[in-house]
């Protein structure tokens, strides 16, 4: 029969329609009165409610306008979405083949007259025609021809081209299956007839498989297929191989029982869309041999016996290949969840991926393993330039989109429209600089194959200059993060002219952290692609292992109709708007709470799974339903009946209008494969693993469309219930992190959060203490975090840094051995006086000279001390870590270098024994943190460039520092400055600050909170110092709980403290803390520091015991200076009848705020200008203004210390620039260049460096 191909897709799918009047079939003239009936149906009931107002369904047909054809046309509706100005359909036109979207007001009833008339188009695929690939494998340089699951490009193309160059085309059905014609389809092409399955099959885009019953012959017979394998690539073949199939030729041999427009067609045809398999008599011949050796009629023994004799010649041999099916099954073990906005067939192999082959190369050489299960579906529309979300455990793999997006950059025809500019094609936005490194470098990597792309990752600082500097000519891909593309779009506005992807890293990182940063972006794009001329591919690819709420804009604002991937039900139950709901409820409660559940969702016919961990409760929960005249099932491990049976009675059930809930514990639901429940209740609280299985089982009912927040509850279609009891502890964290993150609704009185945070932090008891608290002063993921963000008093202060070490607080020196990043070190503090590490260094080295001496450890214990020889220098060294008797190399032990702070590995007959008088000097390496800046942009770590930076800068090098806390062997300095002896006039020049150092290079930022977040830290030993006294005290029965609160609060931080002028103008933490809590109390006593670390108490025997009681408040005062002038900034709010008395010597300032008195009366260092001073009263604070005597830098303010003065570090720096020098006779100090702070030095104060 003669037909008219309305659409291809491939081989195995495309749709016809037949021309010739065929009995028993309409014909072209029907469909057109058609047509016309509708047209003038529908006009005529443009309004009429019962055909407009419709509730739609995905998988129904209903009449749509199709703006295409301009009329109104039957169509099949596969998707909808919801959308800002309403639902928009993915619909399939039945009799056009045609896909296109509509909108939900432009859809009708398919009246009952339009529906009998069977669909136009009908989908067909190539009878016993199966693809082939060429199976390349890089690694031993060979290729093999073997079956596919999908057709290759270069198929499909001739395959399209053969049925557009043809004059005439015919069909004949074989058989129909599934409402799909297999046929053997006829072309006319210059007068020359050609069957288009054979002649895919000669060309080696296919190979004949006869199907299962359509032969007579054992299931193995499907193996029989055919492999060619060749040594080199490319490869070429002689003649076509494939198995003998039915062929209809033209003409004179045509089967009289298969001409076209017989009954033997029409008898398939009339038995379309049943479901079942018919294949027609097999009267026909055999294919006429093409190949010399094979005879043309050979029955399939013959020929199976035959053709491998053929196949074993110089040319080509077998060579078997594991099947593509099977391969798949493998990577599905990954994870066996996958849920899809629209269908994806996946990319399960390498071979047959949409890579193009010098990538597939590389991935190879690189010893890729995958692709993965995710990749596998994501790789696919991400090579076709379509938009893509995909949320998977391994969205942070960026391996999940760079080799599709370096495939379709090779295609340079599609970026000939181009405007002739420099920018990149390619744009990869990553959440920090670690990530966009990470990505840089596999781009790096992959490039080889790929033609000259010229990769690029741009890090900015602040400085501005950097931006002008950047250089992105002839740059195809750039790969950088949300801040630095910002600063990089200030400079050059158009950067983004040229780009055609943009790909979001991480994006639940981007968007909680960057959310203003990315929406900017996106806004830049979005206009850069409007101006854009010409049909240029723009494309934006959103990978991650979470959802995040701002994904639903970035897909309905910026993308265009995306595939979404998730491979994690949890975020696939949030995307699919699953109800999360908690029921708090007594243990013992749980049934009648469950009872209560279900009388609304036995009114609303909902399909109920109620969980549980147990057998006993499942018979326990079983019993009180039928009890209670509730219709239930129950399915566990002991149950008689078996999965199938049950499975199918809870489906009839529900059928008839029953709702029956089904009752099973966790270990049944795999094998009920249930994924059409709406609504599942946590009778017993569930583990992380075990909530994920429980979701799935409504994955059916997922909304698969992005909905409004305003309107969600609107299209919830699942239901989760979780009963919280008070047995549900074990599992609550992770549960309850999900449940936030999910944004449901928790009743206040279960707001865990602190509870749960506890809990986390004793599990992690035995852990380090965390670096980014140390260092930042925070930790911004502390639920992720593995380490410790409490005081452990056996950890942290098992080893003290003793006081002698630390003799001045106010200004230490420092020997910096290992720097661990731009603020974090090991090293040594170095005594004023004769330091002892140096002797002891000196007495080492002579003792280990004399060889007696060097004797070697026969045994080698973990944490003794040993010593240990490199070179002419002799260290202790203390054995952390010893190998395990089965490790290979056991002679390697894992060291620590106890004066410096640095760890190695060397032989265990290196270790020489260590006399105990070189170990009575306690370890010196202490770790040294320098406060108040951090990285710039949010970033959890510092960039290697600072790092390098400042390890070239102080390494080995003394320095001067304020020492601010102490904890364990931890120090916190503020600040630090890089110092240059002269011994011969006895003083120190200050060289560099190490905090101004860091924000000259762009890289930091001032870190205000971080001295707070140590003193907020530190104030816990105090409290376990006192809990732990508590232990030892006699109980007393009167003491309530009110009271032990109010005595722990008493007590305030253990902390470094300063007693001498030094260098009173640095911040200190504990001054913080001491001027808020005086300032709190007018009235309690005030106890100077001492220089010692020491735990201050104000408890109310102390104020008994202090000999001065202060009646007023002491305002907290910070200052600053110039040459001619020092300005002080008293802080306090709403100032009243105030009074400063200037004299040569001294400021005395009293105020009223808020009915408390404030005095300062303040004994200068230096003389001032009585007459010229003075004070003016602000909102917020006074602004003395002290006018100077004599020209010049003050080294300090005060005569004597005073803790409510500190330097106003945020102004200091302006006037940085100014390095003027100060001498004196008895002392001599120097303001150093860019420091922040003023060193005294003195003759007894010179230390050599002993590096």
């Amino acid at each position: 029969m003669e037909v008219v191909v309305l659409k291809v897709e491939d081989p195995s799918c495309f749709w016809i329609a037949v021309k010739e009047c065929v009995p028993g079939l309409a014909s072209e003239t029907v469909y057109e009165n058609l047509n016309a009936e509708m047209k003038q149906f529908y006009r005529s009931y443009r309004d009429a409610d019962e055909i407009k107002r419709v509730e739609v369904e995905k998988g129904q047909v209903y009449v749509v306008f199709s703006e295409e054809f301009n009329c109104w046309c039957r169509a099949l509706v596969e998707s909808v979405q919801c959308r800002a100005d309403g639902y928009q359909l993915g619909c399939f036109l039945v009799d056009y083949a045609k896909y296109c979207s509509v909108a939900s007001e432009n859809v009708r009833v398919l009246a009952g007259t339009f529906a009998k008339i069977p669909h136009r188009a009908k989908k067909c695929r190539l009878h016993c025609t199966k693809p082939l690939t060429l199976h390349i494998d890089y690694c031993e340089n060979t290729a093999k021809i073997g079956p596919a699951k999908r057709w290759d490009s270069a198929a499909i193309q001739h395959f399209r081209k053969l049925l557009k160059e043809a004059a005439e085309v015919k069909a004949t059905v074989q058989a129909v299956e599934d409402k799909v014609l297999e046929v053997f389809l006829f072309v006319t092409i210059k007068d020359e007839k050609i069957c288009v399955n054979d002649d895919l099959v000669a060309k080696h885009f296919a190979h004949y498989k006869e199907t299962v019953g359509t032969a007579e012959s054992s299931p193995d017979d499907s193996d029989n297929e055919v492999f060619l394998n060749a040594e080199c690539v490319p490869v070429e073949f002689v003649g076509p191989t494939f198995i003998a199939r039915p062929k209809v030729p033209f003409g004179e041999e045509v089967s009289p029982h298969l001409e076209p427009g017989l009954a033997g067609c029409n008898s398939v045809l009339e038995k379309t869309f049943q479901g079942s398999r018919r294949v027609l008599k097999h009267n026909t011949v055999p294919v006429v041999n093409m190949v010399p050796g094979v005879p043309p009629r050979e029955d399939k023994a013959v020929q199976t016996e035959r053709l491998p004799q053929f196949l074993n010649s110089n040319y080509l041999q077998t060579h078997p290949v594991e099947d593509d099916q099977q391969s798949f099954k493998s990577v599905g073990k990954e994870k066996n969840f996958v849920f899809l906005s629209k269908k994806i067939e996946p990319s399960s192999v390498l071979e047959t991926a949409p890579l193009f082959d010098g990538l597939k190369k590389e991935l190879v050489w690189n010893k890729f393993s995958g692709p993965t299960f995710t990749q596998s579906y994501c790789w696919p529309p991400i090579a076709w330039g379509c938009d893509v979300v995909a949320i998977s455990h391994q969205g942070n793999d960026p391996l999940l989109y760079i080799p599709p997006v370096l495939t379709l950059l090779q295609m340079e025809s599609d970026y000939q429209a181009l405007p002739n500019m420099s920018g990149p094609l390619a744009l990869m936005l990553c959440p920090g600089w670690k990530k966009a490194q990470l990505v840089f470098d596999l781009l790096k990597t992959y490039r080889k194959g790929c033609r000259h792309l010229h990769p690029m990752l741009i890090i900015l600082g602040q400085n501005k200059e950097a931006a002008s500097q950047v250089e992105i000519q002839g740059c195809e891909v750039v790969v950088t993060t949300p801040y630095n593309l910002l600063r990089l779009l200030e400079h050059n506005t158009g950067f983004l002219c040229r780009l055609c992807h943009l790909v979001l890293d991480e994006i639940e990182v981007l968007f909680s952290e960057t959310t203003e940063q990315v929406f900017t972006i996106l806004d830049c794009y979005k206009k850069a692609t409007a101006q854009a001329q010409g049909g240029l591919p723009h494309q934006i690819i959103a990978v991650g292992t979470q959802w995040n709420k701002h994904i639903t804009p970035l897909i309905k604002e910026f993308m265009n109709d995306p595939y979404i991937v998730m491979t994690v039900i949890e975020e696939a139950a949030i995307f699919g708007n699953v109800q999360q709901v908690v029921q708090p409820c007594m243990n013992s409660n749980r049934i009648a709470e469950l009872l209560k559940i279900l009388d609304f969702t036995q009114r609303t016919l909902q399909k109920v799974l109620v969980f549980t961990d147990s057998v006993s409760e499942a018979e326990m929960i079983h019993k009180a339903l039928k009890s209670n005249s509730v219709v239930s099932l129950k399915k566990h491990q002991d149950s008689k009946c078996n999965a199938k049976c049950v499975l199918e009675r809870w489906r009839r059930m529900h059928s008839s209008g029953t709702p029956a809930v089904l009752v099973l514990t966790d270990d049944c639901l795999q094998s009920l494969g249930i994924r059409d429940a709406t609504c599942v209740i946590h009778f017993s609280f569930p583990s992380p693993g075990v909530f994920g299985q429980r979701l799935q089982s409504m994955s059916d009912n997922f909304c698969t469309g992005i909905k409004d927040s305003a309107v969600d509850q609107e299209h919830t279609n699942a239901k989760s219930v979780i009963l919280l009891t008070d047995n549900s502890s074990c599992h609550a964290p992770g549960i309850l992190h999900y449940l936030k993150h999910a944004e449901a609704e928790i009743p206040e009185e279960l707001d865990l959060t602190a509870r749960v945070l506890e809990s986390e932090e004793n599990e992690k008891s035995s852990r380090p203490l965390c670096a980014y608290l140390k260092t930042f002063g925070i930790c911004r993921n502390r639920t992720e975090c593995p380490d410790r963000h409490q005081i452990n008093l056996s950890l942290d202060m098992a080893q003290n840094i003793t006081g002698e070490m630390i003799e001045t607080p106010e200004r230490v020196t420092i020997l910096p051995l290992l720097i661990l990043h731009a603020t974090n070190y090991f090293g040594r503090i170095v005594k004023k006086q004769k330091d002892q590490y140096t002797v002891l260094a000196e007495e080492m080295n002579d003792y280990f000279k004399v060889s007696e001496h060097r004797i070697s450890v026969n045994t080698v214990e973990k944490s003794m001390f040993y010593g240990l020889r490199e070179g002419a220098s002799c260290h202790r060294v203390q054995v952390v870590e010893t190998p395990a008797k089965d490790e290979e190399n056991i002679n390697k032990v894992t060291i620590k270098y106890i004066d410096e702070g640095r760890t190695s590995q060397v032989n265990s007959d290196q270790l020489l024994h260590l006399p105990a008088k070189f170990q009575s000097l306690p370890p010196q390496a202490v770790e040294i943190v320098v406060c108040r800046v951090k990285p710039i942009d949010n970033e959890v770590e510092w960039n290697p460039k600072v790092t390098d930076h400042i390890n070239h800068k102080i390494k080995g090098k003394l320095h001067h520092a304020k020492v601010v806390h102490t904890l364990g062997r931890t120090v916190w300095v503020d600040p630090m400055v890089g110092v240059t002896s002269l011994p011969t006039v006895k003083m120190w020049i200050n060289e560099y600050n190490i905090r101004s150092e860091i924000l000259s290079t762009g890289l930091g930022t001032d870190n205000p909170e971080h001295v707070r977040g140590i003193q907020k830290l530190c104030r816990q030993i105090a409290v376990l110092d006192h809990a732990q006294s508590l232990e030892h005290l006699p109980a007393k029965p009167e003491a309530t709980a009110e009271e032990f609160g109010t005595s722990i609060q008493a007590l305030l931080v253990r902390s470094t403290k300063e007693d001498t002028a030094g260098l009173e103008e640095a911040p200190s933490p504990q001054d913080t803390s001491i001027q808020e809590n005086l300032a709190e109390s007018c009235n309690s006593s005030v106890t100077l520091p001492s220089s010692k670390p020491s735990i201050i108490s104000t408890t109310k025997e102390a104020e008994d015991s202090t000999v001065h009681q202060q009646k007023s408040c002491h305002p907290q005062i910070k200052w600053l200076q110039d040459k001619m002038t020092v300005t002080l900034k008293v802080q306090i709010l709403r100032a009243a009848d105030s009074k400063c008395e200037f004299s040569r010597e001294k400021v005395a300032f009293s105020a009223y705020s808020e009915g408390k008195l404030y005095v300062a009366d303040l004994e200068l260092y230096q003389s001032v200008i009585a007459e010229k001073s003075s004070c003016v009263i602000k909102d917020t604070e006074a602004v003395i203004l002290l006018v100077k005597e004599k020209k010049g830098v003050w080294c300090k303010l005060l005569k004597n210390k005073n803790v409510h003065v500190s330097l106003d570090f945020e102004h200091w720096e302006e006037s940085e620039d100014e390095k003027p020098f100060t001498v004196g006779s008895a002392k001599l100090s120097y303001p150093p260049a860019g420091s922040e702070d003023w060193f005294e030095s003195s003759e007894d104060s010179d230390t050599e460096s002993d590096e």
